[in-house]
């Protein structure tokens, strides 16, 4: 990239920040700890909400803790709807099904149960809801929405996407596997509930990737300095010092509550710092193999993560040092910046190998490369204030990492 095109998009970026450190971005009322989920009918007899939309997966419908949460709403006298037909990666046809089934069967508020999917499923469903005339394809990007959306709570079960308070809901186009985003205020769950019970039922695998989830979202917000708030670094500083210090120990001892209660306020405050600065590459290359390969966002983001941090070089080396000396995952032993900066990528690799994360996409195809680096860069130029901005040649140059060439 010209030096010129650099400072148009430093004076874009800049310009942006100033917008996004002006604007009211929502936060969502917050219970926490073991048991919380329990505050499910209190939140809807304070809203004076009856008749609840459950929006989850067909697995979450057959564990325990959703029938405790089922039989808790009834014997209080509320009347709550099930659609259990979410799975990974929701796509436009499921979210028409929950619009269709809210006006169907006269809901008057939405619950979400579950990971990313269940609960991207429920704000994809709230804007059809909001607009139902519109196609959920036009309301990609930002503030398309632009309405009232009904109540939504979250209650998520895995600890990653901080789906739960984010103005963010990714959505899978299945006529041209394209995974998309649309953002709005009205997007953001007026309620989350961080319940760790709900999680410790996880397969290991799922609890590494969604892990590495958060950890990108919080890595990728902190190095995009210009749109920060006065507390985004610390809560990005706090959510990788925890990821480091409790997802192995969350993977190996699935049924210590305190890890796991510890991994979902992580993956809550990685969200709430991308929500105000973004997300980089790591996301934008990670979408376009995800939605191509239907392979899951966590892996992708996982094996991506340290790639594109190389590959940004010198241009991260003073913030990625800033975070890993400021989280103790690499000690400050004046070594300098980059060599900091490459031992907090090292740090990112082996916890990759402990948690047996395949780091390289072998069945990714060079004839895909440029549909990828197309993706890619529509999603991340000008909106995300990265470190380095890519070009197509760029993305397929990580690409090419990333198959293991």
């Amino acid at each position: 990239m010209t030096s010129v095109k650099k400072t148009t998009m430093k004076i874009v970026h800049a310009g942006m920040g100033l917008g996004m450190k002006a604007i009211n971005i929502p936060r969502p009322v917050l219970y926490e700890g073991p048991g919380s989920s329990g505050k499910l009918k209190d939140i809807l007899e304070a809203e004076g909400k009856v008749r609840p939309l459950i929006v989850t997966s067909p697995g979450t419908v057959q564990r325990d803790y959703f029938k405790g949460i089922m039989d808790s709403l009834l014997e209080n006298k509320f009347e709550p709807v099930v659609c259990g037909i979410i799975k990974n990666d929701p796509d436009i046809c499921h979210v028409k099904e929950i619009a269709r089934m809210y006006r169907d069967e006269e809901c008057d508020s939405m619950i979400a149960i579950g990971g990313g999917s269940p609960m991207d499923a429920m704000k994809g469903a709230a804007c059809l809801i909001a607009r139902p005339r519109s196609d959920l394809r036009k309301m990609k990007g930002l503030m398309k929405v632009g309405r009232k959306t009904p109540l939504m709570i979250a209650v998520p079960t895995t600890a990653g996407t901080g789906s739960e308070c984010t103005i963010a809901a990714v959505i899978t186009d299945e006529t041209k596997n394209y995974k998309f985003t649309v953002s709005d205020l009205s997007l953001c769950p007026k309620y989350a509930i961080l319940d760790g019970k709900l999680t410790v039922s996880l397969p290991k695998s799922v609890t590494a990737m969604t892990g590495m989830d958060a950890l990108t979202h919080a890595v990728e917000a902190y190095l995009n300095a210009p749109y920060h708030k006065a507390d985004t670094k610390e809560l990005c500083e706090s959510a990788v010092s925890k990821i480091f210090k409790y997802l192995e120990i969350a993977c190996q001892e699935p049924e210590d509550i305190a890890v796991r209660q510890n991994m979902l306020k992580a993956s809550f405050e990685a969200g709430e710092a991308f929500t105000v600065a973004c997300v980089g590459y790591v996301h934008a290359i990670g979408h376009g193999i995800g939605g191509i390969y239907h392979l899951p966002h966590g892996q992708c983001m996982a094996a991506l993560l340290p790639l594109v941090l190389l590959d940004y070089g010198k241009a991260a080396y003073r913030p990625l040092a800033k975070l890993a000396t400021r989280t103790g995952v690499v000690g400050d032993d004046g070594s300098g910046d980059r060599k900091i900066a490459l031992k907090f990528i090292d740090k990112i690799r082996a916890l990759n190998r402990s948690l047996g994360i395949d780091p390289k996409f072998k069945d990714l195809r060079p004839e895909d490369m440029d549909e990828i680096a197309r993706r890619a860069v529509k999603e991340a130029v000008p909106l995300y204030p990265t470190p380095v901005t890519y070009t197509e040649e760029d993305v397929k140059r990580v690409l090419t990492l990333a198959m293991g060439e």
